[in-house]
């Protein structure tokens, strides 16, 4: 068989198809469970790589074992991107998803930072992909779905724990971009990730300890931008309280009649 028949065997192989879509986007699964597990591991592994890369001071011997380790991530992430895109039925639909923009983001910027080497923290996008547990998870929160719907408090608690996440990546995130506006300056306080993301979790949280703080025009008005998202996650997180109380309440009047008989 030549080459050229080889290749178009491998593109059209359905089955061969078949069998990684169902470990690679289905999760009710153990092989796909077993992927998604996986997969979780080596995102928070890379995103603490970057994370502890950027701290000062660290002995010379780990640089190329980081660098390694960098580059193996980022082979597996671009594998694994190029192989959704091989076995999903509709692969444009995915790519223009919002996990397969995810997902393509998160392979960039290494190969981007052999050009323009302070593109490389932009890894951390990496985190973004962390949604993806949520997926893994709900195949033990909704066993027993046959089952009367959890209580108000339990709803409002799995709500806060989504939102707490998604706040968890927004400071890192913030924090690292912080720490590309104002690292490269000479005394900064944002010498490294840990730091910046100190900062970010003390701006949006409103407390601002002013221990910290950005000195460029750019940092500035990000510093802006984080504190008016912190006055808005606050008022969200006294909403979801809120309709919990609401939604409680609710179903303990609708249970009043069936009491009464």
């Amino acid at each position: 068989m030549k080459l050229k028949e080889r290749i178009h065997y491998f593109m059209n192989d359905q089955k061969l198809k078949h069998k990684l879509y169902i470990i690679i986007f289905e999760s009710d699964t153990p092989s796909g469970k077993l992927f998604d597990v996986v997969l979780i591991g080596c995102i928070l592994a890379s995103v603490l790589l970057v994370i502890i890369e950027s701290l000062k001071g660290l002995p010379s011997y780990l640089t190329t074992p980081f660098v390694v380790m960098e580059y193996l991530f980022t082979a597996f992430f671009t594998f694994e991107y190029l192989t959704r895109i091989y076995c999903s039925p509709r692969p444009k639909k995915y790519i223009f998803s919002f996990f397969g923009i995810v997902d393509l983001l998160a392979t960039l910027p290494l190969y981007i930072g052999l050009i323009f080497p302070g593109a490389r923290y932009l890894l951390i996008i990496r985190a973004f992909r962390l949604i993806r547990v949520f997926r893994v998870f709900k195949l033990f929160n909704f066993l027993n779905e046959g089952e009367r719907l959890l209580t108000a408090l339990r709803e409002s608690s799995k709500k806060i724990a989504v939102f707490f996440l998604f706040v968890v990546i927004l400071v890192t995130s913030i924090g690292t971009l912080m720490y590309m506006i104002e690292g490269t300056l000479p005394n900064s306080q944002f010498n490294n990730i840990p730091n910046s993301i100190y900062w970010a979790i003390v701006t949006m949280t409103t407390v601002g300890y002013g221990d910290i703080t950005p000195v460029t025009g750019l940092g500035k008005f990000l510093s802006a931008c984080v504190m008016l998202i912190g006055y808005t996650i606050y008022r969200h997180c006294v909403r979801l309280h809120d309709e919990g109380l609401q939604t409680e309440k609710r179903q303990r009047m609708s249970e009043l009649p069936s009491v009464r008989a």
